[in-house]
């Protein structure tokens, strides 16, 4: 008998709690796309990025959900969030003056962009701790089936994905967004 931590329950706690960090994805980009309907509040385009950032974080924990635990997916999330970070923090540094009200409105007290900016730091932050816990996984990919809830949540994240990505389309059109959108360019 081996003396090893790693069993399949260690890779089904694994496969959960990405699942879950999947769900925050998700209730982060549901969120903003909610706001921005029924608020008129358009995403300026560091916003969109923030967007786009937060899908490749989706991304990296939807792989490691369908085919196990990879370094190389959590190198994606951190490299992703790093990255949303880097767009967020820009943009609280933009509006970080006393009289600057900031863009867009605030949801408990801070802004779109600070909250994804807390996110992303705890996605990287996830990430390290879930390379410690997944040490001995490997790029061997584990294509197993995954449960109800899983799938719904992968169904989930491709909805979101695809909405965000149309409504980026009609508020930019083909061509660079505007600074400070106030309207759907292919809907004017």
């Amino acid at each position: 008998m081996t003396n090893s931590y790693f069993t399949r329950r260690p890779f089904r706690l694994s496969r959960t709690l990405n699942t879950l960090a999947l769900v925050g994805v998700c209730a982060a980009l549901l969120m903003a796309f909610v706001w921005q309907f029924a608020f008129h509040d358009l995403p300026c385009p560091l916003c969109l990025l923030q967007r786009v950032a937060f899908a490749l974080v989706g991304i990296g924990l939807l792989l490691n959900v369908r085919f196990g635990p990879s370094p190389l997916h959590y190198g994606m999330i951190i490299i992703s969030a790093l990255g949303g970070a880097f767009a967020a923090g820009r943009q609280v540094l933009l509006h970080i003056g006393p009289d600057d009200p900031g863009y867009g409105l605030p949801f408990l007290g801070l802004h779109f962009y600070t909250w994804a900016f807390v996110l992303f730091i705890a996605f990287i932050a996830w990430s390290g701790v879930m390379l410690m816990i997944d040490r001995r996984c490997s790029d061997t990919p584990h294509s197993t089936r995954i449960g109800h809830f899983a799938a719904a949540t992968l169904w989930l994240f491709f909805l979101l994905v695809a909405g965000n990505m149309v409504a980026t389309m009609l508020e930019c059109g083909l061509g660079a967004c505007p600074d400070d959108p106030v309207t759907y360019l292919l809907l004017s």
